[in-house]
């Protein structure tokens, strides 16, 4: 059987559906739905944001949204299919992120995750993001999110 061959690209307004129900799904799952596709299609029309995605074939198997700033960018949302994982797919979308990030001048990522979610804190560690603190409560007054950063003034 052939493996699939993956791409990274910009999402487009046909992703927003499948980004939003993959939030749903994975991300806010036991905190309400909010990354609906109407504000997927917001972020999409954002000229301070990135939406990305992972594509298998044809199916979205990740994504990712960053937001820029002046100095530093913040990862707002990532995910990636459980089918998908421990494949390459999430790593791939941090490194287009990180590359695009060097290109605009960022000299760091943010982001954070569920503090119950040890294997994402488990991959964004292993991808050289640190651990910077803890925002209690932070979704939505029902979990507290542990902060990461990566510096990318380190690398070259």
């Amino acid at each position: 059987m052939k493996a699939e061959q993956q791409s990274i690209e910009l999402a487009t307004t046909a992703d927003a559906s499948a980004i939003a129900l993959l939030s749903r799904d994975v991300v806010e799952q036991g905190l309400g739905w909010s990354w609906t596709a109407p504000r997927v299609l917001k972020a999409l029309r954002d000229d301070a944001t990135n939406v990305i995605v992972a594509r298998r074939g044809r199916t979205v198997a990740g994504f990712a949204i960053m937001r820029y700033g002046d100095d530093t960018a913040h990862i707002v949302l990532f995910a990636v299919d459980a089918t998908h994982r421990r494949c390459g797919v999430g790593t791939a979308l941090v490194a287009w992120l990180e590359a695009t990030a060097r290109t605009a001048g960022i000299h760091a990522i943010q982001l954070e995750a569920r503090s119950n979610n040890r294997e994402a804190r488990a991959f964004y560690e292993r991808i050289g993001f640190n651990e910077i603190g803890v925002r209690v409560s932070y979704y939505r007054g029902v979990e507290d999110a542990v902060r990461f950063e990566k510096s990318l003034l380190a690398e070259s």
